[in-house]
């Protein structure tokens, strides 16, 4: 596929969403200002927050800047400010037009006013002086008669024009759009000409395409697809010239006469360079000779003979070329570019210097290393060199060296500033190779090292080789491009010595076939032939034959200055040396034929060195002596031999001396060789070939000597040839490298070119085998692309009746699949299938080509053998990968995914059908239970074949050739995967039938299906040859069943938990609504298709999931287990019901959505219609919330949700997990975390989902593996992301959320036209209405952008006009919820938005106008009001300047619509607007106290209570105290506040004689509910639709805050409410679900009373105190229940935070202290707060009514709390004076309440005497050890505490204490009578509850507390004895256990809950004294 132009968008659009428009953006209120009549007056006024409704203002003057100005409808309005400045937000505005009066009160303030409105509020003010004063009222009443006068005119003028149109308009609404029409209003008009089709228009204007934006389509890589081959290519190895530029001793001298140069070197001297590898203890390179010597040194040698051709300077005309290049420019090379393939620092550059033959290297070096006179000595030398040169001019000396070392670090730096070193002098005994690298070991040293040193200046550069390198020879002085003519300064390359080691080797792309020879070593000491042969000279030459007169080949490399090839070549002389070692390297052009008369020929000769100081004549021929031959031949066996030779020496030549090579020959006779010293070794010499023709691997030598042979016309002999294949295993692997090419098409010829024999075609394909695995393993396998790429050419076989190659090779592959005894064969053929597929493939395309086959028709082109032996590959590689899987899990991928490339190529290639079967029998071996593995296989295969480019045509058969009936017909198949459709459409059947199975699967199983799916779809989407609509429509109608397959996966995508999971991160109120309009009790059935078997199948208990919303209360399975597990049935049999599949995370679920949408937009409409008409209407609404779950999963999230999801690191999963989420990493890694948190977190059932085991891993092995994506997909986590990357992301995600949104719009507009009538149906009250306007409203709600909501804003404009009924007839729901939407809207950042939702609402009124026949809006005028106090209450609405703006707007609409101006329409909205504003006004300090939660209910309560004559808006704001309420946790108050509303609806019905009963029935569960009785009559009850419905779903929400609020014991109440109407209404289930609920609750109840561990709630007594802070809140008492177990520290702090944060932490104090507080005592400066721990008070009576705890902490008025005192006025004295005040607090209202906080309205207190305390204080004890010991599990350790503290206490403290001071007979005489008696009957009862403890503690002790009791025991003893005595009677009978009274407490003691049916137990309690 061919990525297209608008793969990716040249330019994104940018969209603006109101979420990330600034927060903090101010809004810019001057607009208000400059207004129409601008600012009329302006300046400093005081005012007061005064309310006459709202109690809880404070009366406080705050300096504030006011402006007066005048709006653009004419109104006035007084905004005040901090300052000056408008730019802030405003602090509040008064709106002139709702003021009726203006007048000064002097009581308040001076130079105060009050501003008094309609709604009988007032606003006080009060200027700085009188002037300002006078100057501001006359000002105001100005503007205030105005109003009034105008108000009047307009009353008038209405009613006269409705007495003028009664006969035209009235009573007949005209068309609305025509009214529009008609309209003056430019915007009016523009609404009235919209129609669907102009809409649709509009929203097609700039889509893009929806795939674009996803960020794994942005980073789609295609140049992984193919992986990249390139053709063979020579190696490349660190390559770097070296410069030789001068060489210099210090003996210097001006030679020549001319005075052309400086002084030079007295005698030439010749370098030669090669680089050693001290690492690896080798030399690397060959040897390159350089000659520095200046033109004058030169001329020394001039006469000798071998360099004769110098004389001339210049080209001679005749000038010899070599390969084109003159040889003189090759002459003198001074440039060697040096290559290493293995570059590391041990690598040096040596360089040999050696000079012409003389004597010893001691003696010749002397001089240069003397220090005196220099000149002199400089002399001599010349002249002895000047004899030298010309006697001797041809034979060499060793004479020093210098090395260096190469590169800096194992990259290959060069080292440029690296030195030689010294110049060493040579040592003679040290010249091998091996000896120099022990030098330089040794030189690399830091020690000195003991070398002589010769004075040298050795000028040689090494350099990088630049890019524009010129004029470069090979080693084989072939001139390389590009070459200029000049031919100046020319580069000659130096053979690299490349390791024998596989991964240096590379597969030979140039010809080379060079021979290095090196003499090493003579032994002639022992010789005895000749007398002379020391100074021993070697003359190498190379020979084609041993003949008599045979002559020397010119191929052996020559020296500089001389020829380039020469006939032969001299080893250095060592002087005196009769066993001379050499260090010389010969190098030598092979000819290409070589046969077995080719030898070298080494002549040895004795060199005279004296120089004789008189020329005699003989000098020359003296020179040298012939002491000895040897010779080698080149081939054995006809192979070069390469090794180390030691070969005898024969001091003569005989004539076919290459006879005597063998040892027999050389005891024959016959042939005269004269052996030196018995024919022994006595010369070593190395060989070392260097070819890119010549093989010295033997068994693949034989092998190409076998074909050679067979080629040449030989008999073939198939067992021989088996052989040599089988030998061809041990071939080394270098030379397999080298040779590959060759080799493996010799393969393919042999194997094509097999007669009958089927073992040589198996044999062959091993070798193959062999060959591509060693390869692989050497890492080395892109070689093998290359060579099927690029050199693999199928020949046509010999014989007729021969195969074709593919034909072959499959059969031999399926023969060795089939050999069972060979595993590694097998495993190694699955592992590197790809070779051997890809070889078949091409071969099968050739064979098309040249046999001209691919004009047939498909079936006719491969014979059937080969379809037979294909078909019986596939069956034996299907058990390889199904069953060995485990066992091989490499192997068996590699094969998978090769054989799905191959099948994918067959399709192009071979008949469709054949290789669709193919595929299916594949497909078959895999089955629906297998595991992970298997199934990624399986996809892999699916996604390689859907790859292929024709995918399109494949699946689309011939549907066009069909006649036109029969196509429409066929339409009827496609929509749902039935075989037929399969059949038709075979790929796609395949892969959307594998899909519906894996998506019950596990994770990774579905991540796997849906991405392949959504790759192919992206494909499709950016296919430039189905770029038109049609096309694409037709793609799209493909791939329709995947509407099937989501719907029935709907559950998944749509469920609460998918939802919940996602909008975790999404801003909490919108996420509420949003689940909330998915799933509010009323529409419970709508989201699930009940009757959908798949959801059924899935979900046994469905009701579960629908009533997952009321968080189970209603659960089916609440009663299922015992009480304890209810509350975990509760929260999981979601989870636990549905299959271990069921969750979906976000990322699936996106790219799910994606691909519908996708299929949506494409899809034509006719067939989205016909498929929309194959539904029942359930289903219908499936496929709605399918449309309703896109723009929640796709909703933008802004960029700040962005960053920080980027910012995140990867989840607790793998260590990168979310690389796969592609998504938006935004939702993608926040879902992810919770994801993981919730099932690898606490207990949450985790059993219900498999962990994440290695996800991150498996994905990544098959990635790499399919190469297709490029993996980094998410942005990159750990390289922290840039501010860059964010913007993009959002970016991309703001273009999703808008196309998604447009595409939504696009399907919903079509779907509401083709639905009309259905849509209609009940007045438009119909489930299916509900879901399509719930989707209009998810527009809203999930924040679209700019662009996207003037399309949203259209729709909703056409939706009504389409719907009026809807609206504004029946149930309001509908009405509301828009209203609600659209004014949050009106305070949108965005003006656009503004604009738009302000003409929505306008249009609104007016259709709800014309619906009720031009008489009035009163309903949405309602709802309006409603939705603006909603807004308020959730702090989304406050009266700032962007909603005065949307105000104005609707005014402006108002007054400029014509058709309206005769109508009461224009004064209805000025009303309207004057309604809002007072609302507004009225509830400006909601703002204010947004962090005070007590404040902010109070507020809202007053607020709901001024509003008893409109129940709608009482019940708005009971509704917002219960969101309050339940965010901070307060469930009791939430759930008064449901019930609150209930009976506010009950009473309406009730009055209406639609319900028994009225807000009475509801008295039980709380006192407060008379409130609701207050409702009043009137105007606001016009427009009210509550209905059974209504109150039905209020009493479901009252049992489910009862629930939260552990009330249990009141479920029962409400339930008696809901009974009788489910019973009338046969709701079976309903009932079922409501039993159920009831036997949780009962059950929950015996739970608590059991475990004791439910707490409802501590009181304390809150008293305020600071007039300059708390206003009119000072000195007021309020009672504040606190949840659960709140400590006094704990609310004391909270209250210290709250108002330190309003009046500053310094000036808020607390008062801990119990005791009335005395106010002038207090600091004025400071705002105190006396907080005081208080407990429920009972009398008698009602404590024997109150039995158990719920009914004392329920419905509770009256609290107590104990303050000490004693008369002296200390707190606390002794026992005789302490006396106690008992306070006595009354609330307004029973707790619990709609509030947290009840005012206290009475206090009484009672004053105890000491000894009243004393009886106080035992009673305490006693009740205390009675309630220990009746529980029924008693908590021994308390016990015993509280009997430590009742025995054992000191002499002076404890009862006994109390028996002393009022008992004993001194003191008993001072107190009454009848207190004393009292007393004394307390104690009697405490010491019966201590015995009675004591006996109970005896019963539960172990052995170790045995002691511990009998210490207590003796201590009641004592105790009792004292008593005894102070009253003077037994108090305590050891026996007395059968006493009466004991009999009395038994079944107190016994009863569970603590209580006593005879009051017995209550008369212990404190309060009794009162």
């Amino acid at each position: 596929m061919l990525p297209c132009k608008s793969f990716r968008p040249d330019k994104i659009p940018s969209h603006v969403f109101e979420i990330d428009e600034d927060f903090e953006k101010d809004e810019d209120s001057s607009s208000l200002c400059s207004q129409k009549g601008g600012v009329i007056k302006q300046g400093w006024l005081h005012r007061a927050n005064v309310n006459s409704t709202i109690t809880v203002t404070m009366k406080v003057f705050k300096r504030r800047y006011f402006y007066l100005s005048q709006l653009t409808d004419g109104s006035y309005i007084l905004n005040s400010y901090k300052d000056e400045k408008i730019s802030k937000e405003s602090k509040g505005c008064i709106f002139l037009d709702a003021c009726n009066d203006v007048v000064q009160c002097p009581k308040m303030r001076r130079y105060a006013f009050e501003l008094k409105t309609i709604d009988k509020y007032s606003h006080y003010l009060a200027a700085e002086t009188e002037q300002e004063m006078e100057e501001w009222l006359v000002t105001l009443r100005k503007i205030i008669q105005s109003n009034t006068e105008s108000l009047v005119q307009e009353k008038k003028d209405a009613v006269e024009s409705v007495q003028d149109d009664e006969s035209s308009t009235q009573g007949k609404s005209e068309n609305i759009l025509e009214s529009l029409e008609r309209s003056m209003h430019p915007e009016l008009m523009k609404y009235g000409r919209e129609t669907d089709q102009l809409n649709k228009l509009s929203r097609n204007d700039g889509r893009q395409n929806l795939f674009s934006f996803d960020p794994e389509v942005q980073r789609l890589d295609f140049s992984g697809i193919e992986p990249d081959v390139k053709p063979f290519e020579e190696k490349c190895s660190r390559r770097f010239v070296v410069c030789c530029q001068d060489f210099s001793l210090n003996l210097l001298a001006q030679l020549s006469d001319r005075s052309e140069g400086g002084p030079t070197n007295v005698e030439p001297f010749f370098l030669s360079l090669a680089l050693f590898d001290l690492k690896n203890n080798c030399k690397i390179s060959a040897d390159f000779h350089v000659d520095l010597n200046p033109p004058s040194v030169r001329d020394m040698l001039l006469d000798n003979s071998a360099s004769g051709a110098e004389g001339t300077k210049g080209r001679s005309p005749g000038e010899s070329l070599a390969h084109g290049v003159p040889e003189s420019c090759l002459r003198y090379i001074k440039r060697g570019v040096f290559s290493v393939t293995d570059p590391h620092v041990e690598i040096f550059l040596v360089a040999r210097v050696e000079k012409v033959l003389q004597g010893s290297i001691t003696h010749c070096a002397e001089p240069y290393m003397k220090n005196s006179d220099p000149g002199k000595t400089a002399q001599k030398v010349h002249k002895v060199a000047k004899q030298v040169c010309s006697r001797l001019g041809q034979y060499r000396m060793p004479f020093g060296w210098a090395a260096r070392p190469v590169f800096k670090d194992s990259q290959g730096t060069l080292d440029a500033e690296g030195k030689f070193s010294p110049l060493y002098k040579q040592d003679s005994s040290k010249l091998s190779n091996e000896d120099m690298l022990k030098l330089l070991a040794e030189y690399k040293k830091p020690e000195k090292t003991k070398l002589q040193v010769i004075p040298a200046q050795l000028n040689i550069v090494i350099k990088d080789i630049p890019l524009d390198f010129t004029n470069c020879v090979t080693a084989s002085y072939i001139p390389i491009k590009p070459f200029e003519k000049s031919c100046e300064d020319i580069a000659v390359e130096v053979e690299e010595l490349v390791p024998e080691v596989a991964k240096y080797c590379y597969p030979f792309t140039v010809y080379k076939n060079h021979l290095y020879v090196y003499p090493l070593h003579l032994k002639y000491e022992n010789q005895k032939v000749f007398a002379k042969a020391r100074n021993i000279a070697v003359c190498v030459e190379f020979r084609d034959s041993d003949e008599a007169d045979a002559r020397p080949l010119k191929c052996i490399y020559g020296k500089p200055g001389g020829h380039l090839l020469t006939t032969n070549a001299y080893a250095a002389v060592l002087h005196h040396n009769q066993s001379p070692e050499f260090y010389d390297e010969i190098k030598i052009e092979l000819p290409i034929h070589l046969h077995q008369k080719h030898h070298l020929l080494f002549t040895f000769y004795h060199v005279s060195c004296e120089i004789n100081t008189k020329a005699t004549s003989k000098k020359q021929d003296t020179v040298e002596t012939q002491v000895g031959y040897a010779w080698v031949p080149l081939l054995k066996d006809g192979r070069i031999v390469t090794l180390e030779r030691h070969l005898p020496v024969s001091s003569n030549l005989p004539p076919g001396y290459l006879g005597l090579g063998d040892t027999e020959s050389r005891k024959q006779p016959s042939v005269d060789a004269k052996w030196v010293d018995g024919a022994k070794p006595l010369f070593k010499i190395r060989i070392h070939l260097d070819s890119t023709i010549y093989t010295q691997d033997m068994h693949l030598h034989k092998f190409f000597q076998y074909c050679q042979l067979v080629q040449a016309g030989a008999k073939e002999v198939p067992g021989e040839l088996v052989k040599y294949l089988k030998c061809l295993h041990a071939m080394e692997i270098q030379v397999m490298i080298q040779f590959l090419p060759v080799i493996l098409m010799q393969l393919f010829r042999v194997l094509t070119n097999v007669t009958q024999e089927d073992e040589v075609a198996v044999n062959c394909t091993m070798v193959l085998l062999h060959i591509v695995s060693k390869c692989h393993e050497e890492g080395l396998d892109h070689y093998l692309r290359s060579f099927i790429k690029y050199v693999f050419r199928a020949e046509k076989p010999s014989g007729t009746q021969a195969k074709m190659t593919h034909e072959i090779l499959v059969l031999s592959m399926a023969t060795i699949l089939k050999q069972s005894a060979d595993f590694l064969a097998i495993n190694k053929l699955l592992k590197y299938s790809w070779f051997f597929f890809e070889a078949l493939a091409k071969s099968m395309a050739m064979y098309l080509l040249e046999e001209n086959k691919i004009k047939l028709p498909r079936g006719q082109r491969f014979p059937d053998s080969y379809q037979h032996a294909l078909h019986s590959l596939l069956l034996a590689i299907i058990p390889h990968v199904t069953i060995r899987y485990n066992e091989i899990p490499e192997e068996s991928r590699n094969v998978n995914f090769s054989l799905a490339n191959f099948l994918k190529r067959c399709l192009t290639f071979m008949d469709r059908g054949f290789v669709f079967n193919l595929i299916n029998d594949y497909i078959s071996g895999f089955s629906p239970k297998d595991p992970k593995l298997l199934v990624e296989y399986k996809f892999e295969f699916l996604q390689t074949i859907c790859n292929h480019e024709h995918y399109i045509p494949l699946n689309l058969p011939m549907t066009f050739s069909k006649p036109k009936l029969q196509r429409v017909q066929d339409v009827n198949l496609e929509y749902s995967l039935t075989d037929e459709y399969c059949r038709h459409h075979f790929l796609v059947g395949m892969l959307l039938r594998e899909a519906s199975v894996a998506l019950q699967d596990n994770y990774d199983i579905r991540y796997t299906a849906i991405s392949v799916l959504k790759n192919l779809l992206i494909k499709h989407a950016f296919d430039n040859r189905y770029q038109h609509k049609n096309q694409q429509a037709k793609i799209a109608q493909l791939y329709l069943p995947l509407f099937g397959l989501l719907l029935e996966n709907l559950q998944r995508v749509a469920s609460r938990e998918a939802l919940y999971s996602c909008a975790a991160a999404s801003s909490p109120a919108s996420r509420d609504e949003f689940i909330c309009s998915f799933a509010s009790p009323s529409n419970r059935s709508s989201l699930i298709a009940d009757k959908d078997p798949a959801c059924g199948a899935a979900l046994p208990n469905g009701h579960a999931i629908k009533r997952e919303d009321s968080k189970g209360s209603l659960n089916s399975e609440g009663a299922s287990g015992s009480p304890d597990q209810s509350e975990n049935i509760r929260r999981s049999s979601t989870r636990s019901s549905v299959s271990h599949c069921s969750r979906l995370d976000q990322f699936e679920i996106r790219t799910l959505l994606m691909c519908y949408l996708y299929i949506v937009k494409m899809i034509s409409e006719d067939t989205l219609l016909a498929y929309w008409n194959k539904f029942s209407p359930q289903e219908l609404i499936n496929v709605l919330v399918l449309l309703e779950v896109c723009l929640f999963h796709f909703r933008y999230v802004g960029k700040r949700n962005i960053a920080s999801s980027c910012m995140r690191p990867p989840g607790p999963g793998a260590p990168g997990c979310p690389r796969r989420l592609a998504v938006s990493p935004a939702a993608g890694c926040r879902v992810h975390d919770a994801w993981l948190s919730k099932h690898t977190g606490t207990d949450r059932k985790s059993q219900t989902m498999p962990a994440l085991r290695s996800r991150a891993g498996g994905m990544q092995v098959r990635l790499q593996h399919l190469g297709s994506l490029d993996t980094s997909f998410t942005l990159n986590h750990n390289a922290g992301t840039s501010e860059a990357d964010i913007v993009h992301q959002a970016l991309l995600e703001g273009n999703i959320a808008t196309e998604v949104c447009l595409t939504v719009l696009d399907t919903i507009s079509f779907f509401t036209q083709s639905f009309k009538t259905q849509l209609l149906s009940n007045d438009g009250h119909n489930p299916l209405m509900k879901k399509v306007f719930d989707i209009h409203l998810a527009f809203l709600k999930n924040g679209q952008s700019e662009a996207a909501l003037k399309h949203v804003f259209a729709s909703l404009r056409a939706f009504i006009s389409k719907f009026p009924s809807a609206f504004f007839k029946g149930r309001v729901n509908m009405c509301a919820a828009l209203c609600y939407e659209i004014l949050k809207c009106c305070t949108s950042k965005v003006s656009s938005t503004r604009n738009e939702a302000s003409a929505l609402l306008y249009l609104l009124m007016r259709n709800n106008f014309e619906f009720t026949k031009r008489r009035t809006f009163l309903r949405t005028h309602l709802q309006i009001i409603i939705a603006v106090s909603q807004l308020i209450a959730d702090v989304a609405l406050s009266g700032g300047t962007r909603f005065q703006d949307s105000l104005l707007i609707i005014n402006n609409f108002a007054n400029s619509d014509r058709p309206m101006k005769a109508t009461a329409f224009p004064s209805e909205v000025k009303d309207l607007t004057k309604r809002i504003r007072t609302v507004l006004m009225a509830t400006a300090q909601m703002k204010e106290h947004e962090k005070d939660p007590e404040m902010l209910i109070d507020l809202q309560y007053s607020l709901a209570k001024s509003y008893a004559s409109t129940p709608e808006l009482r019940k708005t704001w009971l509704d917002s105290m219960a969101k309050i309420h339940v965010k901070n946790g307060d469930f009791s108050e939430a759930a008064m506040c449901y019930v609150h509303v209930a009976a506010l609806v009950a009473e309406f019905l009730h009055r209406k004689k639609l319900f028994p009963s009225g807000c009475t029935a509801f008295r039980k569960i709380t006192p407060n509910i008379d409130e609701e009785g207050a409702m009043k009559e009137d105007g606001g009850m016009m427009d009210v639709h509550y209905s059974e419905e209504v109150l039905v779903e209020l009493l479901e929400q009252c049992v489910d805050g009862l629930w939260k609020a552990e009330r249990y014991e009141t479920i029962s109440e409400v339930s008696k409410l809901i009974i009788p109407i489910y019973e009338k209404r046969r709701e079976f289930e309903k009932l079922t679900q409501l039993y159920r609920t009831l036997h949780g609750a009962y059950a929950k109840i015996l739970e608590v009373m059991h475990t004791r561990k439910r707490l409802l709630g501590t009181f304390f007594r809150v008293a305020f105190y600071g007039q300059t802070f708390f206003e009119e809140e000072d000195g007021k008492e309020y009672i504040y229940k606190e949840p659960k177990l709140t400590g006094l520290s704990e609310i004391s702090f909270r209250l210290l935070k709250l108002y330190g944060e309003k009046f500053g932490s310094e000036t808020v104090k607390i008062i801990q202290d119990s005791n009335k507080v005395n106010v002038k005592d207090l600091d004025p400066k400071y705002a105190h707060i006396q907080v005081t721990y208080v407990k429920p008070y009972f009398e008698d009576k009602e404590i024997s009514e109150r039995k158990t705890e719920f009914e004392r902490n329920h419905n509770i008025n009256r609290f107590v709390f104990e303050t000490p005192y004693t008369l002296s006025g200390k707190k606390h004295g002794s026992v005789e004076e302490q006396c106690k005040k008992r306070t006595i607090l009354t609330t307004l209202n029973s707790f619990p309440y709609v509030k947290k906080r009840i005012p206290v309205n009475y206090e009484h207190q009672v004053n105890l005497k000491p000894i009243d305390v004393a009886t106080d204080e035992i009673k305490d004890k006693t009740a205390e050890l009675q309630k220990l010991c009746s529980t029924g599990d008693v908590d021994m350790i308390q016990l015993q505490l509280k009997l430590q503290g009742c025995v054992s206490v000191q002499v002076n403290a404890g009862p006994l204490a109390y028996a002393r001071a009022f008992l004993s007979d001194s003191q008993s005489g001072k107190y009454p009578t009848k207190k004393v008696n009292e007393l004394k009957e307390m104690f009697r009862k405490f010491i019966q509850a201590c015995g009675i403890a004591l006996e109970l503690n005896e019963r539960l002790i172990k052995e170790d507390q045995v002691e511990y009791h009998e210490g207590l025991k003796s201590n009641f003893r004592d105790m009792v004895k004292e008593l005894s005595d102070i009253i003077h009677e037994q108090i305590y009978h050891e026996d007395t256990m059968h006493s009466p009274w004991m009999h009395d407490s038994l079944h107190v003691f016994c009863a569970i809950s603590g209580t006593a049916s005879d009051g017995s137990y209550c008369s212990l309690r404190p309060t009794a004294e009162i």
